[in-house]
């Protein structure tokens, strides 16, 4: 692919999402239908505009379009279906190709984005924390009341609090990392916490699913959450683990910089400069290097 709009790809997206359309009307009684009309329409609407800025080479506009439509998506999962999984990362990877440069926050608005995205990834944090705690409660409890009462905590706090903190952590994260020296697909570090925010929605949208089966399944004092319980419990688990390896990737930043980081670096930086680490300072004049 040649052209730098890579129109192909944008085209392959828009019929897609059309095919995404239809996969949604063919939901028998979706939980959500008002999610599964707008996800119809979302899709419907998307495949029309792809096209057209195709067609037009609006390189800006496509990786914008393409990096907005990814939180979009994974609020139309709740429409029944699991087309918006492949779509997701079928975006992602349509924006990696195009490799895409973004100008730099100024300083306000970076300092604004990031706490926002702090703050935002932490408050998923503790919700992920307070969600395992709830599963290993609704598995482990003798009474029906802590039991059920669990499982209902749960399921209010992934439709008002977790599906929203999700959206809201991968658009400030885009920001912050668009808008910065990190960048999106330079450092492994960044591209790895990417990763991970697209596989958490996979997660989220099978355990959302897990966690409403329970909550029926107690409702009876007599229910037991059986197996489903324990697999629960290990979901919420594998969930908080990656949330905190996100933290510490933010934190250690290890690994350097990915291919297309050193492509973008420039030709006469030092080896280390270029991998992300610090430069050697340049030895005083006059005196030999050992």
């Amino acid at each position: 692919m040649s052209t730098p709009t890579r129109r192909p790809l944008h085209y392959a997206f828009a019929a897609y999402a059309a095919v995404a359309a239809l996969a949604f009307q063919t939901v028998p009684d979706p939980k959500y239908p008002l999610m599964q009309t707008i996800a119809t329409g979302g899709y419907l609407v998307a495949a029309a505009l792809l096209t057209v800025l195709a067609l037009g080479g609006a390189r800006r506009s496509l990786i914008g379009f393409h990096l907005g439509f990814l939180p979009v998506q994974f609020l139309f999962l709740f429409g029944g279906s699991e087309a918006p999984l492949p779509g997701m990362l079928f975006g992602a990877l349509t924006v990696a190709v195009m490799r895409p440069r973004f100008p730099r926050l100024r300083r306000t608005p970076r300092r604004v984005w990031l706490t926002l995205h702090v703050g935002v990834s932490v408050g998923w944090l503790g919700l992920a924390t307070a969600m395992s705690t709830l599963a290993i409660a609704g598995a482990t409890a003798d009474g029906h009341a802590v039991r059920h009462g669990a499982y209902v905590l749960m399921h209010v706090f992934d439709l008002a609090i977790v599906i929203p903190s999700v959206a809201l952590a991968i658009i400030t994260g885009l920001v912050v990392s668009l808008g910065t020296k990190w960048g999106l697909v330079k450092h492994w570090w960044v591209l790895l916490k990417f990763a991970i925010s697209l596989v958490i929605p996979i997660i989220a949208t099978v355990q959302s699913g897990w966690i409403e089966e329970l909550e029926h399944r107690t409702l009876d004092p007599a229910g037991d959450p059986g197996g489903l319980g324990l697999v629960l419990v290990c979901c919420m688990l594998g969930y908080t683990a990656l949330l905190w390896t996100a933290v510490v990737l933010s934190v250690v930043k290890p690994g350097g910089r990915t291919r297309w980081g050193r492509a973008g670096a420039p030709a006469g930086a030092p080896a280390d400069r270029r991998a992300g680490g610090p430069a050697r300072p340049p030895a005083p004049a006059g005196r030999r290097l050992s």
